[in-house]
């Protein structure tokens, strides 16, 4: 690794998509005075960790890319892990990351100094070693699926049999011949249970918490053809990246955009949950709470699951799970734990100017930012996938490229010596987050128990209560009104004529007006 030491030093905690999406946008502003600090040994974040069997993206690869690295190869709509980590690969090495690159080591805290205008870092290598840095500018890259969540039960780690989370899939552990307990029924389990129990000598029991709307397949594998236009007819892969993305605006103006639509969606989805399950299974896993509608949790589409349910190996349970004993009562040899991650806390002890990230999150009931982006209190400290900038049916990546670009507006003039740092007021975070807020209160997410919620019942964090189009009008450039300043000469922010002229043409074309809609 190594880095310049032109310019003020930029930290990038996590090598994931969007970490390395950050790091691209600075190498294209001519900027290398940065390190990627990564606690894995190579990039790839979620899904170089993610190895169970059937682990695949459910939005459209084209569009879950980086539209800085368009890929026409792609021989699925919902590209496999396997492929997906390649392409991560790929990306790093064709942009030249990996000089910029700390691995096996791991952000353990940081302290904003106001005195420096520096973060002072403390990293720890594999072997415990800890290293002090220091950074002008910290993007936090860790993404929403870091850390694996257990269920609360009683016994959980007495279980004497194999036992680890599909988020950490134990890839020496054979299944054969074992019976297999699958705690929970979210869409990673959706995605395994189906080809784990393809072995008929596996037997697999799931234990369910709550149902799922799923959806019928959306997958198609790319015939040879199509995958020549991509590459070689011009602007055809862009413009079906364009697809992809319009397709998913209009999944959201469907399902959550318009009641009369949604409950349409909900009849169609009925249909083919009644069609493709097994009889015996139709009256559990279809969901009847009236206020659980579709897209009320992650939208989930099919990979065979319900139909698995036929087979003579695999069975489900619905009564909750009062203890776990040390043989599984007799009945278990491996349990596996589909039950997703803790996404209503930051487990780094970043500090800002008063207190610890972990602590803003508590003292606010949960996971809360200023456009998902920046927090009071943290100069030049910014989030990468934060607070309500997740969708829940569409590309997360697309999200997190709109953040990059916000983030290099930010810290342009840091880099270029015109300012020190920039915060956020509290101000403007408080009167942002009542409003989406109060706007999140009349969409389907509040009436149901999801882990887009603190405590899965709580405020709603995970989400951003509108279209993509929206997030990204809203992201499209700093309103420097609502920072606080520490600047070297009297800068002050400039307006591009050309930005200003490119925001009168979208307007007049009625982007602004569709974004309306879909936030209404």
């Amino acid at each position: 690794m190594s880095h310049t030491s032109d310019g003020p030093h930029v930290i990038i905690i996590g090598a994931g998509l969007g970490g390395l999406a950050m790091a691209i946008k600075l190498k294209r502003m001519g900027f290398t005075n940065f390190t990627v600090v990564e606690k894995a040994s190579e990039v790839g974040g979620t899904w170089r960790d993610n190895v169970y069997p059937g682990c695949s993206s459910d939005s459209f690869i084209h569009f879950y890319s980086l539209s800085t690295d368009l890929n026409p190869n792609w021989a699925h709509s919902l590209a496999f892990q396997p492929e997906i980590q390649e392409y991560v690969l790929q990306v790093a090495l064709k942009n030249d990351l990996y000089s910029n690159i700390i691995f096996n080591r791991k952000v353990i805290s940081a302290q904003w100094d106001m005195r420096t205008q520096r973060y002072d870092i403390i990293t720890e290598e594999r072997n415990g070693t800890l290293v002090p840095m220091t950074a002008a500018i910290l993007v936090s890259a860790i993404g929403l699926l870091e850390v694996p969540k257990f269920p609360e039960v009683p016994g959980i780690s007495r279980f004497r049999g194999e036992t680890f989370h599909s988020a950490r899939w134990d890839t020496l552990v054979s299944l054969t011949g074992k019976r297999v307990a699958v705690i929970g029924s979210g869409p990673s389990a959706t995605q395994f249970v189906p080809i784990i129990s393809e072995d008929p000598t596996v037997n697999v029991t799931q234990y369910c918490r709550s149902r799922s709307w799923i959806l019928a397949p959306a997958r198609v594998e790319y015939s040879t053809i199509q995958k020549w236009l991509l590459r070689h007819v011009p602007f055809y892969l862009k413009a079906f990246r364009w697809f992809c993305f319009i397709w998913a605006e209009n999944l959201y103006f469907a399902i959550f955009g318009n009641h009369s639509m949604n409950q349409v969606v909900e009849q169609q989805v009925k249909a083919y949950m009644m069609e493709a399950t097994p009889a015996e299974y139709i009256d559990q896993v279809i969901p009847v709470d009236p206020n659980h509608k579709v897209g009320c949790k992650r939208v989930i589409f099919d990979t065979n699951y319900l139909a698995s349910l036929a087979r003579p190996n695999m069975s489900l349970v619905w009564d909750p799970i009062e203890s776990i004993t040390e043989d599984g009562s007799g009945a278990f040899d491996v349990i596996i734990y589909g039950t997703g991650y803790v996404v209503d806390n930051y487990p780094i002890n970043i500090k800002g100017i008063d207190q610890s990230v972990a602590e803003y999150y508590r003292d606010h009931g949960g996971p809360t930012a200023y456009l998902g982006t920046t927090l009071p209190g943290f100069p030049n400290f910014f989030t990468i996938c934060g607070a309500n900038t997740a969708t829940g049916y569409t590309s997360l990546v697309f999200a997190e490229e709109v953040q990059v670009q916000y983030i290099a507006q930010m810290i342009k003039p840091v880099i270029s010596g015109d300012i020190l740092s920039a915060e956020v007021t509290a101000e403007a975070t408080d009167a942002y987050n009542r409003d989406i807020q109060n706007r999140l209160s009349g969409f389907i997410w509040s009436k149901c128990y999801s882990w887009y919620r603190t405590g899965n019942t709580g405020k709603i964090h995970g989400l951003f209560p509108g279209s993509m189009i929206l997030f990204w009008w809203w992201l499209r450039r700093p309103n420097w009104a609502h920072y606080k300043v520490v600047t070297v000469s009297g800068w002050e922010p400039r307006r591009s004529v050309y930005r200003t002229l490119g925001a009168v043409i979208l307007g007049c074309l009625g982007v602004g007006s569709v974004a309306y809609f879909g936030w209404t």
